[in-house]
Protein backbone atom coordinates (compact mmCIF):
# COMPACT_ATOMS: atom_id res chain seq x y z
CA UNK A 1 0.00 0.00 0.00
CA UNK A 2 1.22 3.70 -0.99
CA UNK A 3 1.10 6.47 1.48
CA UNK A 4 -2.09 8.56 0.83
CA UNK A 5 -0.68 11.97 -0.22
CA UNK A 6 -2.39 15.58 0.75
CA UNK A 7 -2.24 18.39 -0.51
CA UNK A 8 -2.85 21.89 1.34
CA UNK A 9 -4.68 24.12 -0.70
CA UNK A 10 -3.84 27.68 -0.01
CA UNK A 11 -6.42 29.76 0.85
CA UNK A 12 -5.70 33.89 0.05
CA UNK A 13 -7.72 36.56 2.63
CA UNK A 14 -8.57 39.54 1.68
CA UNK A 15 -6.97 42.32 4.08
CA UNK A 16 -9.94 43.29 5.33
CA UNK A 17 -10.48 39.33 6.22
CA UNK A 18 -7.36 39.07 7.78
CA UNK A 19 -8.63 42.70 9.83
CA UNK A 20 -11.54 41.39 10.91
CA UNK A 21 -9.84 38.05 11.94
CA UNK A 22 -7.44 39.85 14.39
CA UNK A 23 -10.21 42.36 15.37
CA UNK A 24 -12.76 39.35 16.28
CA UNK A 25 -9.64 37.32 18.19
CA UNK A 26 -9.33 40.93 20.31
CA UNK A 27 -12.72 40.78 20.91
CA UNK A 28 -13.21 37.23 21.93
CA UNK A 29 -12.75 37.71 25.35
CA UNK A 30 -15.02 39.48 28.10
CA UNK A 31 -12.18 41.19 29.81
CA UNK A 32 -10.92 43.30 26.91
CA UNK A 33 -14.72 44.02 26.12
CA UNK A 34 -14.83 45.40 29.55
CA UNK A 35 -11.98 47.30 29.13
CA UNK A 36 -12.96 49.02 25.89
CA UNK A 37 -16.06 50.09 27.45
CA UNK A 38 -13.98 51.35 30.39
CA UNK A 39 -11.62 52.84 27.61
CA UNK A 40 -14.84 54.39 25.28
CA UNK A 41 -16.21 55.90 27.96
CA UNK A 42 -14.01 58.35 29.02
CA UNK A 43 -13.65 61.24 26.89
CA UNK A 44 -9.40 61.46 27.47
CA UNK A 45 -7.26 58.79 27.89
CA UNK A 46 -7.40 56.81 31.00
CA UNK A 47 -4.24 57.10 33.09
CA UNK A 48 -5.55 55.43 36.41
CA UNK A 49 -5.13 51.88 37.79
CA UNK A 50 -7.49 49.36 35.77
CA UNK A 51 -6.62 46.89 38.22
CA UNK A 52 -8.54 49.20 40.86
CA UNK A 53 -11.62 48.95 38.22
CA UNK A 54 -11.44 45.66 37.29
CA UNK A 55 -10.58 43.09 39.69
CA UNK A 56 -7.55 41.24 38.13
CA UNK A 57 -3.64 40.76 38.37
CA UNK A 58 -1.86 43.37 36.68
CA UNK A 59 -0.13 40.47 34.48
CA UNK A 60 -3.37 39.19 33.45
CA UNK A 61 -4.56 42.74 32.75
CA UNK A 62 -1.39 43.20 30.91
CA UNK A 63 -1.94 40.26 28.64
CA UNK A 64 -5.20 41.59 27.67
CA UNK A 65 -4.20 45.21 26.89
CA UNK A 66 -1.23 43.50 24.39
CA UNK A 67 -3.97 41.83 22.72
CA UNK A 68 -6.15 45.24 22.13
CA UNK A 69 -3.35 46.82 21.02
CA UNK A 70 -2.22 44.17 18.35
CA UNK A 71 -5.44 44.56 16.90
CA UNK A 72 -5.27 47.98 16.90
CA UNK A 73 -8.33 48.90 18.87
CA UNK A 74 -6.61 50.85 21.55
CA UNK A 75 -3.37 52.81 21.77
CA UNK A 76 -0.61 52.96 25.19
CA UNK A 77 1.84 55.39 26.12
CA UNK A 78 4.33 54.48 29.27
CA UNK A 79 5.09 57.74 30.47
CA UNK A 80 6.50 56.49 34.48
CA UNK A 81 5.44 56.10 36.75
CA UNK A 82 1.74 56.34 34.37
CA UNK A 83 0.58 55.03 31.61
CA UNK A 84 -2.22 56.04 29.49
CA UNK A 85 -4.50 53.93 27.62
CA UNK A 86 -7.14 55.23 25.01
CA UNK A 87 -9.10 53.92 21.89
CA UNK A 88 -7.10 54.03 18.92
CA UNK A 89 -10.27 55.98 17.36
CA UNK A 90 -9.40 55.50 13.55
CA UNK A 91 -8.45 51.86 13.77
CA UNK A 92 -12.29 52.43 15.88
CA UNK A 93 -13.98 53.95 12.84
CA UNK A 94 -11.88 50.92 10.49
CA UNK A 95 -13.65 47.74 13.09
CA UNK A 96 -16.86 49.24 13.20
CA UNK A 97 -17.49 49.89 9.17
CA UNK A 98 -15.95 46.08 8.44
CA UNK A 99 -18.12 44.44 10.37
CA UNK A 100 -21.02 46.52 9.78
CA UNK A 101 -20.63 45.58 5.58
CA UNK A 102 -20.16 41.92 7.49
CA UNK A 103 -23.87 42.03 9.40
CA UNK A 104 -25.12 43.95 6.51
CA UNK A 105 -24.20 41.45 4.11
CA UNK A 106 -27.21 40.39 1.39
CA UNK A 107 -30.14 40.18 3.49
CA UNK A 108 -32.02 37.88 1.06
CA UNK A 109 -29.32 35.20 1.90
CA UNK A 110 -30.33 34.93 5.37
CA UNK A 111 -33.16 32.17 6.07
Amino acid sequence: MGMMQRTLSVIEYSVDEESMALIAKALSHPVRLKILKLLASHKCCFTGELTELIPMAQSTISQHLKALMEAGLIQGEINPPKVRYCINPEQWVKASALFGKFFIAEKECLC
